[in-house]
């Protein structure tokens, strides 16, 4: 064999080497393993049955409408807390109203249950309540009314609301509402409690 040929295959035979060195200097054992996770966000389905809670004309001085209706949770995460938010146009039949607020005379009585004369939770009127913040609405009817739950509503539950309204009379002339329309608006909210540990 000739001095270039050994020359040759010797530098062959070295880069072989190498190439085998260095491939067995990335060898190692190894495995692996995989996880998963899902992050499923509950509900909050607040509802309210049935949707108009009240609706009469005729009324006088005097008269008085008690009316229920159920808040409903039908969501699967529990509501900490239920605001109330009041809103209501007045149609003035006469024009005469001369600036007085026909919600000014229309009270609402929050009772505990529709036979019991004397448990009125709370009561105020239309215009004072559509001037009050939800909060402090559900310190004054939410709270006492789902009593020792605070206010809280559980998923899948529902509660009963009683609600009279009453045209006050009050003693003096109340002829420029005659033929005036009020029209109502309850938006209910649910609220969430706080988070946990899961």
């Amino acid at each position: 064999m000739s001095l270039k040929k050994k020359l040759g295959l010797g530098v062959a035979s070295a880069a072989l080497g190498l190439s085998l060195v260095g491939g067995g200097t990335y060898a190692y054992f190894s495995d692996s393993a995989e996880t998963k996770g899902t992050f499923a966000s509950g509900t909050l389905d607040l509802n309210a049955a049935p949707t108009t809670i009240i609706n009469v004309d005729k009324i006088k001085p005097g008269d008085w409408m008690t009316r229920s209706f159920q808040l409903k949770n039908d969501g699967n995460l529990d509501i900490a807390k239920v605001l109330l938010k009041t809103s209501y146009t007045v149609t003035d039949a006469k024009g005469d109203n001369a600036g007085e607020d026909f919600g000014k005379h229309i009270r609402v009585n929050f009772l505990w249950n529709n036979d019991k004369v004397d448990g009125v939770i709370w009561d105020t009127t239309l215009d004072q309540l559509q001037a009050m913040s939800p909060d402090a609405i559900a310190e004054n009817v939410f709270y006492p009314w789902l009593g020792e739950r605070g206010g809280n509503l559980a998923a899948g539950t529902a509660d009963t609301l009683y609600v009279q309204y009453e045209f006050v009379e009050n003693g003096a002339d109340q002829n420029k509402f005659q033929g005036d329309k009020l029209e109502l608006k309850w938006t209910f909210e649910g609220k969430q409690g706080a988070g946990t540990a899961r």
